[in-house]
């Protein structure tokens, strides 16, 4: 587990637009943005990267998007899952779980919050996301239309 170095960049985003609708499509200079005001932007692997993570903290003046918007509208404070990817070769290995406990770890050890929020798809539905999410202790908190066809539920977890 590490930060994310400039030389990912191209590994993060080929595993990132594979994996759509899972998560969404995203261009290069998206990509770009996002890194730059990300809280935390996590890879596992050293020389090969075998998948990453993106956080935003809550309060940005940045739009994130209608998932970040319905955090931002419900708690004052948060971190916010906008991204995690394993790379096919690498899933059932833990290497998700091993990121979400990183990533809370990490709001621990900052304790500039205790809300660890994402959210997950109900339409198409992703019940291996959605039994992860449960798992690892995430409720839903919420549920909406995230673009025409996208329904997610909104999760949080309270931790620290």
């Amino acid at each position: 587990m590490r930060d994310f170095r400039a030389g990912d960049f191209d590994e993060v985003l080929r595993m990132n637009n594979e994996n759509d609708p899972a998560v969404s499509w995203l261009e290069r200079d998206e990509l770009e943005a996002d890194l730059r005001v990300a809280k935390h932007a996590l890879v596992v692997g050293d020389d090969e990267v075998k998948g990453f993570c993106v956080t935003f903290a809550s309060g940005l003046a940045r739009d994130l998007g209608v998932n970040y918007r319905w955090f931002t509208e419900h708690y004052p404070d948060f971190v916010y899952l906008d991204r995690v990817v394993v790379d096919a070769p690498h899933r059932s290995q833990r290497l998700g779980e091993a990121l979400y406990r990183e990533v809370e770890r990490r709001i621990r050890e900052e304790a500039a919050t205790t809300l660890f929020a994402c959210e997950v798809n109900l339409r198409p539905r992703n019940d291996g996301s959605l039994r992860f999410h449960a798992r690892l202790g995430f409720e839903q908190v919420g549920e909406q239309v995230s673009k025409p066809g996208l329904v997610v539920a909104m999760l949080a977890k309270r931790v620290g």
